[in-house]
């Protein structure tokens, strides 16, 4: 039942209003509409009460709701509505509203608003039955023998669970309901919309308290979901609504600056207005330009982003043309015959919002330096943008295209809704699913990426590739190791935008499992639900650490010594802290001399190879003379080469000799996964590189940084060691070392 439904002790007839008072209200009704360039709720008045229920023609009191149905499909069968019409009103007789109302008159008035909008029969058919199986004797299997399927499919979409079953979780088990019947019949939100709109229109009559709770999940639940439906029209109402209940005194103010505004002799917005139609006339472009107050949200939040407010702010400018290429017809004339603020423009026409909106957005300065913002849209764009989902009629009417075996795909179910549906599977709890609920709703803006087979995924703002995983593999994605964004390598954590290519890469490890890092970078429900569950389910689990450091040395046969900077060991002992990584360890079997490779053009000099960039064949290379006598060899494009020079110090003439043996430092970037290091030596000593230190730092975001020295037979070898390194699964990235020069 509707918070304002009563039943009186003695329920009766209720007596008719006045013939005259019903023509009254429908003519104005009639003229408003003609000369009304777009929806306007705000002008609706109360429905008109109950007129004689005759059997074989339309009961009078739906007069304004046919009216109304009409204007937008005049072969509409009005039989439907008739027989809904009686009973709902036979079923709701002696039932009153806390207004004092006849109850029948809150069906009728969620009526005409879908009526208004544009709603198609099937939609105003089981408006009119909304509330007859919650509050009355009519059953679900009744509906369905009088009016069909869909109708029945509607009314239970938006049909309340009891209190009395569920206790404290029937409000968030009954929006679960309702989004999942959402997710196969958009038309039952459209319903509870227009239902919510006219309770809020009439919350006068109740407590303030209550008034408060229900504008709180008007404001958390309906707004975002109109907004996301895109039915502006109720959304734009909703949220004054909403503005005067929770902040009567921002209201009040915001009222008293439109009241001074409307008081002021001149309007910039008219004087904008006409030098447009002229512009316009004179370019031979078809088209309306009219003046769209503000409402009073709108008006509160332009108010708190620029301060004082002047005759431009409280509006702006719409211009409707017919066709999509006369949008840029009109901007073209507007900007080349006016000031355009370019900074100001967007196009939603080549790039639609995900919520069905198209337009082009645009301002012009006026000399004086207010600036006019300017909507331009074709007719059929703004009854869209306005209306919504609801303007698209009877999205599941069969047509020429569909399938034979009958099942249908739903054009209006968008990417948001589908993980919506999603995620409320898994969430374990109402509370879980209530606060979550608010949560997705409050992100306002879609994303879409690209998946590298052509796909898309619809994410909101701020989404990372945490998100991006989740969505596209499900829990399965607790074995993503890593992503390319663009092309480029990049951390589970960054922040997709608008537009991007996503690559997930995922591991092959059943071991695999998600971090508890992860949690601070999943921003949709889906994944921040599928982790928390994983993480549930396996108590100390998920902290990343044997994940990320890769296995046990020990696998490889050598030792392993944990320090705060790292791990560091070598082919037979530790280096030891504070041990340069290519120095000799003790113990181990000797090398060959380092400057064997390498001839100078002073005999006789020692030579080092430099350690921050290993110079092997056939490397470029250049030498500087260092203390003790000592010629460092360095790779040419070394930075410690700029750096040497800079200083003054003269460069000595090096070349390599013949002996092919050489020592190099290698870097590895990996993503964390259990037994990467047994799988990276494995690799190297497969190609016969012996290793000679080698240092894996801390996980950071997932990725693991190791640093090898090793001995090669051959230089020529070099090349294909690396790329037996890149193909361990994992490891996303091997070069050379390449040590930052020291400041000068």
């Amino acid at each position: 039942m509707s918070a304002e439904a009563t039943n009186p002790a003695t329920p009766g007839p209720v007596a008719p209003p006045a013939p005259q008072a019903l023509t009254a209200s429908a003519a104005p009704a009639a003229a408003r509409r003609k000369s009304r360039p777009r929806i306007d709720l705000r002008r609706l008045g109360r429905a008109a009460l109950l007129g004689p229920a005759v059997r074989g023609r339309l009961p009078d009191a739906i007069g304004h709701v046919v009216e109304a149905h009409r204007a937008h499909h005049p072969d509409a069968d009005l039989e439907p509505l008739r027989r809904a019409y009686v009973l709902a009103e036979s079923s709701h007789r002696g039932q009153m509203r806390k207004s004092g109302e006849p109850y029948i008159t809150h069906p009728l008035a969620v009526t005409l608003i879908l009526a208004e909008l544009g709603a198609e029969t099937t939609t105003l058919t089981a408006s009119l039955l909304h509330d007859t199986v919650e509050d009355t004797d009519v059953t679900l299997e009744q509906v369905r023998e009088q009016f069909g399927e869909e109708v029945r499919y509607l009314v239970d979409g938006v049909t309340k669970l009891e209190k009395v079953d569920y206790g404290a979780a029937a409000e968030p088990e009954t929006f679960r309901k309702m989004l999942v019947a959402t997710g196969s019949d958009v038309r039952v939100m459209s319903i509870k919309l227009a239902d919510r709109l006219h309770n809020m229109r009439t919350l006068g009559v109740m407590r303030p308290e209550k008034q408060a709770r229900i504008a709180k999940v008007t404001r958390d639940v309906l707004i975002p979901l109109a907004e996301r439906l895109g039915v502006q029209a109720l959304k734009t109402e909703l949220e004054d609504l909403v503005f005067a209940i929770l902040h009567p005194e921002e209201y009040d103010h915001t009222r008293e600056l439109i009241a001074e505004n409307a008081a002021r002799r001149s309007d910039p917005l008219a004087e904008v207005a006409d030098e447009m139609r002229g512009v316009l006339r004179e370019a031979d472009i078809p088209a309306e330009v009219l003046i769209r107050p503000r409402h009073f949200v709108s008006v509160h939040r332009v108010a708190r982003k620029r301060g004082q407010l002047r005759g431009a702010d409280f509006g702006r400018l719409l211009v409707l043309v017919n066709e999509d290429a006369d949008c840029y017809g009109v901007l073209g004339e507007l900007h080349t015959c006016m000031t355009p603020v370019v900074s100001e423009f967007k196009d939603f026409i080549a790039v639609p919002k995900f919520n069905l909106y198209q337009s082009l957005h645009t301002a012009v300065a006026r000399p004086d330096g207010q600036v006019v913002e300017v909507l331009i849209r074709t007719h059929q764009m703004h009854k869209v943008a306005e209306a919504g989902v609801v303007a698209l009629g009877n999205p599941y009417a069969p047509g020429a295209d569909d399938p034979a075996d009958g099942e249908r795909a739903d054009p209006t179910r968008p990417g948001w809704l589908s993980r919506l549906l999603d995620w409320q599977r898994a969430a374990p709890d109402p509370d879980t699913f209530w606060s979550t609920l608010r949560e997705d709703l409050a992100q306002d803006r879609e994303i879409t990426v690209f998946r590298p087979d052509g796909g898309t995924l619809g994410l909101p703002e701020g989404a990372t590739c945490v998100d991006a995983a989740y969505a596209q593999y499900g829990e399965d994605a607790h074995a993503c190791i890593g992503a390319r964004v663009n092309g480029r390598l990049a951390t589970l954590s960054t922040v997709l935008g608008d537009g991007d290519t996503v690559q997930l890469l995922m591991g092959q490890d059943p071991a695999s499992e998600p971090s508890r890092e992860w949690l601070e970078h999943a921003h949709t429900p889906a994944a921040r639900i599928a982790i928390q569950r994983w993480l549930a389910t396996h108590p100390g689990a998920g902290d990343g650490t044997d994940q990320a450091n890769g296995a046990r040395f020990e696998e490889t046969g050598g030792a392993r010594t944990e320090e705060t900077g790292g791990t560091r060991f070598g082919p037979a002992g530790d280096t030891g802290p504070g041990r340069p990584a290519d120095s000799a360890v003790e113990g181990a079997p000797a090398v060959r001399p380092r400057n064997a490779d390498v001839l100078v053009d002073r005999p006789g000099a020692p030579v080092r190879l430099a350690g921050c960039c290993t110079p092997v064949p056939p490397d470029e290379i250049t030498g500087f003379m260092v203390r003790g006598g000592v010629v460092t060899v360095h790779r040419a494009e070394c930075a410690a080469v700029a750096h040497m020079k800079s200083r003054g110090r003269a460069e000595i003439g090096v070349r390599w000799g013949d002996t092919a043996e050489c020592r190099v430092t290698l870097v590895a970037e990996s993503f964390g996964r259990p037994h990467l290091l047994a799988d990276l030596t494995e690799a190297i000593a497969l190609e016969g590189a012996e290793i000679v230190s080698a240092t894996v730092e801390p996980p950071s975001q997932q990725r693991v940084r190791h640093t090898y020295t090793l001995q090669l037979p051959d230089s020529a070898h070099l090349p294909a060691l690396m790329r037996a390194m890149r193909d361990v699964p994992g490891v996303y990235d091997v070069s050379r070392a390449q040590h930052q020069a020291p400041s000068p």
